[in-house]
């Protein structure tokens, strides 16, 4: 098979996943969020589920070693959980910027969404509601959805539910209580509203043009 137009991701070894380092300052996204938010969020909780998903992979090492696979569904389920959490958590840092430098929509970004949701605003609005009102802890995720050559917006509970099989990440909001309560306590709606200040249209660009062939990138730069 001639794979000179195919893109490779370096693999990853079991267990070996590791914690992005964020692309600006702990106080770059003031005062929509905060640095003591910013810190806790990436450094405790995005730590947690490289941790969590990195332990679930070399548990099941063992169990393929020993063929012993009476916890499969456990670290089944450990893997989607921490798994979805790592990358959708690295896809957030990339796509914010400090409050007003984020730019607006891109060319292929604006193109796409027109196409789709009618206008600029018609997305923001389903975004937002979506991202406002996904039931529990979860987030509002825009992909790129190679299957049907376009995008959707999808509601993901506890990072893996509600997702469709394909699609590629391209704008994420993480709704869980851990990323706003600091700074606005139960008040989601005003965090999901002041974030769109922070939006850095440029790397939402970069990541629909890089899924439209397939690519997920996990940091800033990477192609």
């Amino acid at each position: 098979m001639n794979t000179k137009n195919f893109w490779f991701q370096p693999a990853v070894p079991p267990g070996g996943h590791r914690l992005p380092p964020l692309p600006y300052p702990y106080s770059a996204l003031e005062p929509v969020i905060s640095t003591t938010t910013l810190t806790i969020h990436h450094d405790r909780h995005h730590k947690s589920y490289v941790e969590g998903l990195n332990k679930a992979e070399l548990e099941l090492v063992e169990a393929r070693r020993n063929r012993n696979f009476s916890l499969i569904k456990h670290w089944e389920r450990e893997i989607a959980f921490n798994g979805s959490g790592h990358i959708l958590h690295s896809i957030y840092w990339t796509v914010m910027t400090s409050p007003g430098t984020g730019g607006q929509p891109g060319p292929q970004t604006q193109n796409q969404i027109l196409g789709y949701f009618g206008s600029v605003s018609a997305f923001v609005e389903q975004f937002s509601e979506a991202a406002i009102k996904v039931e529990a802890s979860g987030w509002a995720v825009l992909i790129w959805h190679p299957a049907w050559g376009r995008l959707e917006i999808l509601m993901a509970e506890k990072h893996q539910d509600l997702t469709q099989w394909g699609g590629i990440p391209i704008l994420v909001l993480d709704t869980w209580e851990h990323a706003y309560y600091l700074d606005y306590q139960n008040r989601r709606e005003d965090y999901v509203r002041a974030w769109w200040k922070l939006v850095n249209w440029t790397e939402v660009e970069r990541r629909l043009l890089m899924a439209m062939q397939g690519k997920l990138p996990l940091v800033i730069g990477m192609t």
